[in-house]
């Protein structure tokens, strides 16, 4: 018969085994960290979002604003408690969920126009690039952008 503490690193090891297992066959990465976007002609960058994760949703802000006329812009065609509060640090995209190799359901605030869409994203293979698809109603109906990941620079 064999001893308790002789199985103990054995079912150990099988079990991290399995884990990492888990995570390299199938698992999709999440689009947590910082990216740059786009503007809607895709040919300058407008901000650095960070992208984050709070119990199972990924929510995501603005952390700078780049090529900014105003720095210390306002979202003053936003309503509720965004009106006119400042764009960085803004919370614009929020309770997105995986769903298979994309996370969905969330929203997407636009804050030169305070509108919101509903929202979904996906990383390329590479993990590199995030579509941002903003919608109405049907996902038809909306446009999508691609962000660049963003590697933060310590000063």
């Amino acid at each position: 018969m064999l001893k308790m503490s002789f199985l103990n690193p054995i079912l150990l090891g099988c079990s991290a085994l399995v884990a990492c297992s888990a995570l390299a066959f199938g698992e999709v990465a999440a689009p947590i960290g910082f990216w740059e976007t786009q503007d809607d002609s895709g040919s300058k960058e407008h901000a650095i979002v960070e992208i984050y994760q709070q119990d199972s949703k990924l929510f995501g802000k603005i952390v700078q604003l780049v090529n900014a006329k105003d720095p210390n812009a306002v979202c003053d065609k936003c309503d509720d408690d965004k009106k006119d509060q400042p764009v960085k640090g803004m919370v614009i995209v929020w309770d997105l969920e995986k769903s298979d190799d994309e996370w969905s359901g969330g929203h997407i605030l636009d804050p030169k126009t305070g509108k919101e869409y509903k929202c979904r994203m996906s990383l390329n293979e590479e993990g590199n690039e995030l579509e941002v698809r903003g919608y109405l109603g049907l996902p038809l109906l909306g446009r999508t952008q691609t962000w660049k990941r963003f590697v933060k620079v310590e000063e």
